[in-house]
C-alpha cells in the first residue's frame, strides 16, 4: 500500500522531535584558569610558589573538575572539585620547567585548559675539571650547562678569549652541552680553559685544567716478538745439533753407577 504524503510528513515531524530531545554530549560550559580562557604560559622562578585556580562558567549544573600534571592525575580533596578547584605548586625547581597543568571537566574532558610553566633560572655548569692528554692525541673538553633562558657561551684560555685554529679547534653547542674539541694536541695547548656562560640572570664560569704530556714512545711489539722467536729457534737448532754429544754425556754419567763392584 502506498504511503500518503500526510503520513510521511507526520513521520518526519516525529523523527525531528526525537532528535531534538536526544541527550547531547556537548556543553556550553567554559573553563578559566586564573581568569584566562585560553591555554597560556606562566613565567615563574625557582623557589617560589604558584597557585592555579580553575573555574567553570556558563554551567547549568554542578560540574566536577579534574587536574592533570602532564599525563598524571593530581589528587584533589573532596571540597576542591566542584565548579572551582585550585592546585598549589610549591618550591618550584628547574625540573618543573616545561611542565603543563591541565584542568578538565569530568563530564566532558574535551573541555579543558592548560598552563605551561616557564621556569627561569641562572646558568649552572658541571663537568671534568682536570684532563691529561699526550702530544698528537685528540681531546674533548665538555662543559655541561643548564640555564633558562639559554646562556651565551664562550671559551677562554688562560684568562683570554681562545683563538680558534682552523682544522684544530671545533666548538659544538647543544641545549645542555658546550664542547671544545682539539685535534693533534701540542705542548702549547697546555693551560687553563674557562667555559663562560652568560645570561640576563647571572654569569657563571667553570675552569678545566688541560695537561699535555710528552708523547710516549710505543714499544716495538712486533720486533720483540720476532726477536723472541729467533732466540727460541736458535736454541732449538743448537740443542738439535749437539744432541749426540748431550746423549753421550748423559750415558757417561749413568755408567759408573752400573759398573760398581759388589
Amino acid at each position: 500500500m502506498a504511503w500518503k504524503s500526510r503520513d510521511l510528513l507526520q513521520i518526519c515531524r516525529f523523527l525531528l522531535v526525537v532528535i531534538l530531545f536526544l541527550p547531547s554530549k556537548t556543553t556550553s560550559s567554559v573553563l578559566t584558569v586564573n581568569g584566562k580562557t585560553e591555554n597560556y604560559i606562566l613565567d615563574t622562578q625557582t623557589g617560589v610558589e604558584e597557585s592555579l585556580e580553575c573555574a567553570v562558567h556558563n554551567h547549568t549544573r554542578d560540574e566536577e573538575l579534574l587536574w592533570y600534571r602532564d599525563d598524571g592525575r593530581v589528587g584533589l580533596k573532596a571540597g576542591n572539585k566542584i565548579n572551582s578547584s585550585s592546585v598549589c605548586i610549591s618550591s618550584i625547581s628547574e625540573d618543573d620547567n616545561g611542565v603543563s597543568f591541565t584542568c578538565k571537566l569530568q563530564s566532558d574532558q574535551m573541555v579543558s585548559i592548560s598552563v605551561v610553566l616557564n621556569v627561569t633560572y641562572p646558568p649552572s655548569l658541571s663537568g671534568n675539571n682536570f684532563r691529561t692528554v699526550e702530544e698528537d692525541d685528540d681531546v674533548n673538553l665538555v662543559c655541561n650547562v643548564k640555564s633558562n633562558p639559554q646562556a651565551q657561551m664562550i671559551w677562554h684560555k688562560n684568562n683570554s678569549i681562545l683563538i680558534l685554529e682552523k682544522n684544530r679547534h671545533t666548538i659544538q653547542q647543544t641545549g645542555e652541552s658546550f664542547q671544545l674539541s682539539i685535534t693533534k694536541v701540542k705542548k702549547s695547548d697546555h693551560g687553563t680553559y674557562s667555559c663562560i656562560a652568560s645570561s640576563p640572570l647571572k654569569m657563571e664560569t667553570m675552569d678545566i685544567q688541560l695537561v699535555v704530556n710528552d708523547k710516549t714512545v710505543p714499544l716495538p711489539v712486533e720486533a720483540i716478538i720476532a726477536a723472541c722467536v729467533v732466540v727460541f729457534l736458535t736454541l732449538c737448532f743448537g740443542l738439535f745439533a749437539r744432541r749426540q754429544r748431550i746423549m753421550k754425556f748423559c750415558m757417561k754419567k749413568r755408567d759408573p753407577d752400573r759398573d760398581t763392584a759388589l
